[in-house]
């Protein structure tokens, strides 16, 4: 057998050598037949690109991102929520696409192609393929830093980002009918509070009593429940403190009147089933009692429509900036969102009165 010996450094930086097979010596009698052969088989391409990583397969890179993002030295942790998230992307959509490929023959218009067709073929949301780009971006970033590429294809591609989902939206009084219909005085302060407040679900679920400073006026947000568990807030911004109204405190005060686990440490919207131990479960609450309620009192929600408790929080903004007229400043800091942008661009629709009303008043200016 003829072997290609070569030497490359590791990563204690000593010398070590390294053997290819080219063929076998009866098929290759002569020394110039192997050369011939090693040519043919690429293996002195394949040897220079091993000492930059360029034979690293992207499935590689891939794992070595996993490994460094869900590691504790990662620059920005992922939250628990996140985590599986990420991995499913990568794995089931990147890994499965181009996980046996070299990473370094990958090319930009391939790329576009795929995720086009993720959008029109597989029917993902530009959004979806938006973060999936990111992904493929980062998993390269992180390549780079560890020397096994040297090139980021992903940067010449482009996507969509902005969704198409426009959230429904309910107006005060409809919110009024659909806590007349929940008889559950739990489920009714749940509604209310999140209602008045736009706290996210997983922020309401985590609140216990003591978080609820009735001399302050005020409800502190430090936390969230996810995976049976606190976590931290989505962001930094929403570790913060909302304003509590004395008519959502007299309410709250009859629900801890009411309710049987009233301690500090206590789940303000306990899980009865589970004996207070932990938080009611919110996709049960919104499919058996939130969602039909909106449903009998006129809130137009087709057959697999999102909508939950996510809408009232979009409710509450969309009503304050619209219609009350309330400086987005403020709803912003309501809403604990980091830029005001997120507010006015993701959670406040046109009003069709409103823009209605603004074209009366420019004509009106322009006839007299």
């Amino acid at each position: 057998m003829w072997y290609l010996r070569y030497r490359t450094t590791n990563a204690q930086g000593k010398r070590v050598e390294h053997g290819l097979p080219v063929g076998l010596a009866q098929r290759l009698p002569r020394e110039q037949d192997a050369w011939r052969e090693v040519d043919r088989l690429g293996l002195l391409v394949r040897i220079n690109n091993e000492q930059t990583g360029l034979s690293d397969t992207f499935a590689a890179l891939a794992e070595r991102y996993l490994a460094v993002e869900f590691s504790d030295e990662a620059v920005r942790p992922k939250s628990v929520n996140t985590i599986p998230i990420v991995e499913h992307y990568v794995r089931d959509y990147l890994m499965a696409r181009w996980g046996d490929q070299l990473a370094a023959d990958i090319g930009p218009l391939a790329i576009q192609k795929w995720l086009l067709s993720l959008h029109n073929d597989h029917h993902l949301a530009w959004t979806t393929v938006s973060k999936i780009r990111g992904l493929m971006s980062r998993i390269y970033r992180v390549g780079n830093i560890h020397e096994r590429v040297t090139r980021n294809p992903v940067e010449h591609v482009e996507t969509r980002s902005k969704s198409d989902y426009k959230a429904i939206t309910i107006t005060p009084s409809q919110t009024f009918a659909i806590l007349a219909k929940l008889d559950n005085p739990l489920h009714y302060a749940l509604v209310l509070t999140c209602a008045a407040t736009a706290l996210r679900s997983s922020e309401l679920l985590s609140l216990r009593w003591a978080d609820i400073l009735w001399l302050e006026e005020r409800i502190r947000v430090s936390k969230r429940w996810a995976k049976g568990q606190d976590g931290k807030t989505k962001t930094d911004a929403s570790d913060a403190y909302v304003p509590m109204h004395s008519l959502l405190a007299e309410e709250l005060k009859e629900w801890h009147r009411r309710t049987p686990y009233p301690a500090a440490g206590d789940f303000v919207f306990p899980s009865l089933q589970r004996n207070g131990k932990v938080p009611i479960w919110p996709s049960s609450f919104v499919a058996d009692h939130l969602r039909r309620a909106a449903i009998e009192v006129g809130v137009r929600i087709a057959p697999g429509q999102r909508w939950g408790l996510h809408n009232l929080r979009h409710s509450l903004s969309q009503w304050l900036v619209v219609k009350a007229k309330v400086d987005p400043k403020t709803v912003q800091g309501l809403l604990r969102h980091a830029n005001v942008k997120t507010t006015l661009q993701l959670y406040v629709q046109s009003d069709a009165d409103a823009t209605l009303d603004a074209q009366g008043m420019y004509l009106t200016h322009m006839i007299q």
